[in-house]
């Protein structure tokens, strides 16, 4: 089938040589074609049965039958879409064209014309798999959720850029700057290109105005106001989509460059760049609870990973399960932790580098830069512990535990969030209310129920104890005094063990730093000290 076309945005749609290709009347049917298509990686059998078919319905028989008559629509002119064996199911994508990927390559990319940003963002007005909505099967609709959330990102990655495009004439930067502010309504930077845009037609009475209604609005949420300018004060100099951007307030903040890679069993991972490719290359093994777009953005840690990437070449990655990188995968393990940081290590090209580990990213970096001796130059361990609750916990503790993972398969994805503030309490107790309200929300958009689960298990069952004494590398070991989620003992008995290390203790109760706290600055410049020693 030459010329395959396979459009998600409305109504599942197939278009083989100009001509729409009748497909199954069945909306599971649809459903799996969508989700084999998009995803374009090997699936087991019986994830694909658990996500779209319930027991009593033969999930087995009824994969079969719906991989039939796909087969009847793909499979021709010697060409096999449908590739499957006994266990796992794959549909062969190579050649075609698929309106969701052609969209976020255009929006992850930096080199696409106005036009192809407007043509992708113009995909996105029809409702992503508008036909294929499974209320009654959470995995799937979990799914589909978390794609068109992904949907609004890239819209506002869209607009963002043609916002900010020199090309454009001032009527298309407001139009643009408006979709912008639509997508992302408690940006201070869409809301102050909003008002700029205005401003730039000479249009100030309207841009008063909607600078009073955007600042009410700030203040509705809670949010601090942008600081929008007068009508004798400069415009707003312009967000490059290379090297840096310059906020409202003029201060000038580096922009990352996201890309992704595919590991062994297919599984696609996010990673990001950002800084100078001339500084100094600083890893960071990823850790739980991330999202590349959303915590570049977000009011907790960026300013730590800003700064960071004032002075190195500034390297992260969402790990496998969350963030931007696969939410469905066959493994979640700590194996696997370790084995996509060699991935993402070999993707960005490096050969010897300081490696960061935070939380149950310290365990992975010590597994890491124990089997790698000769490309880890530094070790920085922030948080860590070496051995999961499985092998420590009393009865008690392991009961306790057992409960909270329960907890969290039936509590994480709820709209109300009394269970993730749990987890937001343990991590940030000095946070403020609006601080803990966007963790809240952050929780529950970096993965799913289930995948919450198994990350839990995979924690508990990591042990790298062992793996101390053949850890070549200085490593500094940080640890905040009052943790509340790993206290502080378990930094001290790191850094005892380890051949070479020196121990810092913060003054600061939070397991993950809050960007505006002291022990944040004393966090980075203990960093550029040990790494320039």
């Amino acid at each position: 089938m030459s010329k395959l076309t396979i459009q998600v945005f409305g109504p599942v749609r197939v278009i083989a040589g100009g001509e729409d290709v009748a497909l199954p009347a069945s909306r599971k049917t649809r459903a799996l074609l969508a989700y084999l298509a998009m995803t374009g990686r090997l699936h087991r059998r019986e994830r694909l049965c658990d996500l779209l078919w319930d027991l009593p319905d033969d999930p087995r028989g009824a994969l079969r039958w719906s991989l039939s008559k796909l087969r009847s629509v793909f499979d021709r002119d010697d060409v096999t879409r449908i590739v499957a064996d006994r266990e796992r199911v794959q549909f062969d994508i190579e050649g075609v064209d698929i309106d969701f990927l052609k969209m976020r390559d255009i929006a992850n990319g930096n080199e696409a014309r106005p036009e192809d940003l407007i043509e992708a963002w113009e995909m996105t007005e029809s409702e992503l798999l508008e036909d294929c909505e499974l209320p009654n099967q959470p995995g799937f609709s979990a799914w589909l959720s978390q794609q068109r959330n992904e949907v609004i990102r890239l819209r506002v990655r869209l607009a963002r850029r043609l916002a900010v495009c020199p090309d454009l004439p001032p009527e298309a930067s407001e139009r643009w700057a408006d979709r912008w502010l639509q997508d992302a309504p408690f940006d201070p930077i869409a809301a102050a290109y909003a008002v700029d845009a205005r401003r730039g037609l000479g249009r100030e009475r309207e841009a008063d105005a909607l600078a009073e209604d955007l600042h009410q609005a700030f203040e509705a949420q809670g949010l601090d106001a942008p600081s929008f300018s007068s009508p004798s004060e400069s415009s707003i100099a312009p967000i490059a989509n290379t090297a840096s951007t310059d906020t409202p307030d003029g201060v000038l903040v580096p922009t990352q460059s996201i890309r992704f890679a595919k590991t062994e069993d297919n599984a696609l991972l996010a990673w990001a760049s950002v800084g100078s490719e001339s500084n100094p290359p600083l890893v960071k093994a990823a850790n739980w609870l991330s999202h590349l777009e959303l915590d570049w953005e977000a009011p907790i840690w960026s300013p730590l990973f800003r700064q960071l990437a004032t002075t190195f070449n500034f390297v992260r990655y969402d790990e496998r399960g969350c963030g931007l990188s696969d939410w469905d995968v066959p493994d979640i393990s700590f194996e696997t932790f370790v084995s996509d940081l060699e991935r993402i290590v070999d993707a960005a090209g490096l050969e010897k580098f300081p490696l960061l580990g935070i939380s149950q990213g310290a365990a992975v970096s010590i597994e890491y830069a124990a089997r790698h001796p000769d490309k880890v130059s530094h070790l920085i361990l922030f948080g860590g512990y070496t051995a999961g609750w499985r092998h420590t916990a009393t009865p008690e503790e392991a009961k306790e535990r057992e409960a909270m993972m329960v907890l969290t398969e039936t509590g994480w994805g709820r709209q109300n969030p009394a269970y993730r503030h749990v987890f937001s309490r343990t991590f940030m107790p000095d946070a403020t209310a609006e601080e803990l309200a966007w963790f809240d929300e952050f929780q529950k958009n970096t993965t799913s129920p289930e995948n919450a689960v198994r990350f839990l298990e995979a924690f508990s069952l990591l042990d790298v104890r062992d793996r101390l004494k053949d850890v070549q590398a200085p490593t500094l070991v940080i640890h905040c005094r009052g943790d509340m989620r790993i206290p502080i003992a378990s930094g001290k008995q790191i850094a005892a063990e380890l051949p070479n290390a020196e121990f810092l203790t913060l003054e600061s109760n939070n397991h993950l730093l809050l960007g505006r706290e002291p022990a944040s600055k004393i966090f980075i410049e203990e960093i550029e000290r040990f790494l320039k020693a």
